[in-house]
């Protein structure tokens, strides 16, 4: 990819998802440098240009064909209830995507968007995701996909896959402050009032049994754990909070979250630390007691296994020479 703005391109295909497909113009249209200068230049694209059917009672123009994704940085997929679990294969849009990513474009997709991903060979071998409602359906039909039905979106680098329409949300803000930072994407959120981070995963959206009566929630002990992360945090002491046992609280964090209590609470320590690396010029020592790792070596260790890279190098990228 070349310098100066990043071009995104937006796939519309028959039975396009209207809101998957403003998701992606609103959140990346936002996004502005220190002087106020468009990060992203967003287009929608079709097979061919002209009109194509909505998942709704209206058309959208399409001023684009395929050739679009030749000059694109970064593609997105929408769903299209359509099309995607009968035939993702079909037509030449899965070659076009192939072909985007062969010359190194970032390929995402919003929702069920993840067969057509499948379809084109991208997901080989790949974890990925999509609707919980489709998730079974997807590994049936693309058994070499390594499908996660409880998170809100995956990020295998140069591939990406989110959950229903509203996890587009979180796909999109998280390609964002990877390409710019935690400030840029935290700016584009309150824009949009939208939380720029969302915890926990799709399995608290799922269908779950309604829990018996009396029984409470966990949201009040994450709260907690939250605001004393610069200190130890057991599970015991969580499940206190919440006035349940050990087990039942380790049960009933997953079913709210997605994830054990001890690795959300890791995951946000890892986001704390990233904030600070961003918006201050702590020293890491400092900023790995405060983020509750206690030691830099432990805050290298656990950051370079969630982003692949060291707190030195991630302030360079998100600082910039200015920065500490």
């Amino acid at each position: 990819m070349g310098g100066g703005v990043h071009r995104v391109a937006v796939l519309v295909r028959e039975g396009v998802l209207p809101m998957e497909l403003g998701i992606v113009h609103q959140l990346f249209g936002q996004a502005r440098s220190a002087d106020g200068a468009p990060l992203y230049e967003v287009v929608s694209c079709g097979v061919e240009p002209g009109a194509v059917r909505a998942d709704a009672d209206f058309a959208v123009a399409v001023r684009h064909g395929l050739e679009a994704l030749e000059a694109a940085d970064t593609v997105v997929v929408p769903a299209s209830h359509l099309l995607d679990e009968t035939r993702p294969g079909e037509g030449p849009v899965p070659a076009a995507l192939a072909a985007a990513a062969g010359r190194g474009a970032r390929v995402a997709s919003v929702c069920t968007g993840a067969f057509v991903l499948a379809a084109a060979g991208l997901l080989e071998g790949r974890r990925a995701t999509t609707h919980w409602l489709s998730c079974g359906r997807l590994a049936a039909m693309f058994p070499a996909v390594r499908v996660d039905a409880a998170v809100l979106f995956v990020d295998e680098g140069a591939v990406l896959t989110s959950a229903g329409e509203a996890a587009g949300i979180d796909l999109c803000l998280h390609m964002i402050r990877g390409d710019h930072g935690a400030a840029v994407a935290g700016d584009v959120a309150r824009r949009t009032v939208v939380p720029p981070h969302r915890e926990g995963g799709q399995a608290q959206f799922t269908a779950l049994p309604v829990p018996p009566e009396g029984t409470s929630s966990t949201s009040a002990a994450r709260a907690w754990a939250l605001e004393r992360l610069d200190r130890p945090v057991t599970l015991a002491q969580l499940a206190a909070r919440a006035s349940m046992s050990v087990r039942t609280f380790t049960r009933r964090f997953r079913q709210e979250t997605g994830v054990s209590p001890q690795v959300w609470l890791t995951a946000q320590r890892v986001q704390a630390a990233r904030r600070l690396l961003e918006e201050t010029d702590l020293p890491v020592e400092r900023i790995a007691e405060r983020a509750g790792f206690g030691t830099a070596a432990s805050l290298r260790a656990h950051l370079h296994a969630a982003i692949g890279v060291s707190p030195s190098s991630y302030r360079a990228t998100f600082r910039g020479p200015g920065g500490a």
